[in-house]
């Protein structure tokens, strides 16, 4: 069942990748009014509305989950919380493809190789039947993505020389947020980790295989909802906007309504729509971040004995299909052929690294096979 881990894996990455791109049309809200719509699907209504369908007594698996794990993983979704919002912040700041390539290969590292450490099977994991491959395999990935990073500083040499479009790049201001949030998205793969107390509770309640990792989220988004929510209520306060989550800026108000006379229907009805249209756009970006953890469910549940490299997996998956968004909305137009193959070296190593994976895991799933050791031995 490797295959289609790796498989679900990428739908994963799919959906991560694509998340973010309805902002683009929500043009007249203001960043906090369209983050705090997103974050309240993303983060309270997905894990909600999936962890009732999928886990039976879910009520019962909420009461029964231990305190502090549940406090530890709610701490990590708050900590996480910081991350999303420089991630969010730091695509405005230097694009999709360096945001994704630099961010989340920061993210994979910390968020994979912590939770080992924590556990104590750094070493014996990787000493597994196939585990040098699957090692090799994830080193490969980081420096793929360490050279898609490298296309991204030629790519803003490049725009800064031919005067180009670069409107709102700004390197400087984007490798600090790009930084803060490799790390603490990395802290929400240490959350998913330690969360692991719950899938089994939720498994003992009915919950069927693949499907038992979601009820962990709601403490995880829990804590990452929390902080979103007070920050970004806050920036509402202070710049204004609280208006904008009843009434698009630019739209037709009540001023207009009234000197258009019998027209005045119509406009309600356009800026009724316009609005619900800006709503809409929100919710699609949050039901697709939370979709990309439905995947990563599903796929995390089919490695086999090689479960603990997932997270470093469902990254890389969405580093790579972050540059094709990259290059779906032009963000390398204007970049030299160089430039271009440097990025097409870094994805070919990705490409690679994701084919070691499944050939390493392959072969640990067989062995374990042989010897008659359950294959998922470990949920993380």
């Amino acid at each position: 069942m490797i295959p289609l881990g790796i498989a679900l894996h990428a739908l994963g990455g799919i959906a991560a990748a694509t998340c973010y791109i309805s902002q683009k049309g929500a043009t007249k809200w203001s960043w906090q009014t369209y983050w705090i719509v997103f974050c309240l699907v993303a983060w309270f209504l997905m894990p909600l509305g999936v962890s009732a369908l999928t886990a039976p007594e879910l009520l019962a698996v909420l009461r029964e989950a231990p305190r502090d794990v549940a406090a530890k993983v709610f701490l990590c979704g708050a900590l996480y919380g910081f991350g999303g919002m420089a991630f969010a912040l730091s695509i405005r700041c230097i694009g999709f493809s360096m945001t994704y390539g630099m961010a989340i290969g920061i993210s994979a590292v910390f968020g994979t190789v912590v939770p080992q450490v924590l556990d104590g099977a750094l070493i014996s994991n990787f000493q597994k039947p196939g585990g040098l491959l699957v090692l090799t395999a994830f080193i490969l990935s980081m420096v793929g993505v360490a050279i898609c990073g490298r296309a991204g500083f030629l790519k803003e040499r490049e725009i800064t020389v031919k005067g180009g479009d670069n409107e709102g790049f700004d390197m400087k201001k984007g490798i600090w947020l790009v930084v803060l949030a490799g790390i603490l998205s990395g802290i929400f793969g240490v959350g998913a980790a330690a969360g692991s107390p719950i899938d089994e509770i939720a498994s003992q309640h009915g919950a069927m295989a693949g499907f038992a990792g979601y009820p962990k989220y709601i403490f995880l988004t829990g804590g990452t909802l929390l902080t979103n929510l007070v920050w970004w209520l806050i920036v509402c306060v202070r710049r204004g906007t609280l208006r904008e989550f009843i009434e698009v800026p630019g739209g037709p108000n009540r001023e207009d309504l009234e000197k258009t006379g019998a027209d005045d229907e119509v406009q309600a009805l356009v800026a009724a729509g316009r609005l619900a249209f800006y709503y809409f756009l929100a919710a699609i970006g949050g039901v697709l971040w939370f979709i990309q953890f439905i995947f990563y469910e599903l796929g995390h549940a089919n490695m086999g004995s090689f479960k603990f490299i997932s997270w470093g997996i469902h990254m890389a998956m969405l580093v790579f299909f972050s540059f094709v968004v990259g290059l779906v909305f032009r963000e390398w137009q204007q970049c030299k052929r160089q430039t271009i193959g440097v990025l097409v070296t870094g994805l070919a190593i990705m490409v690679l690294s994701f084919g070691l994976t499944t050939y390493g895991s392959l072969i640990g799933d067989r062995e374990a096979v042989k010897d008659g050791t359950p294959s998922a031995t470990k949920s993380h």
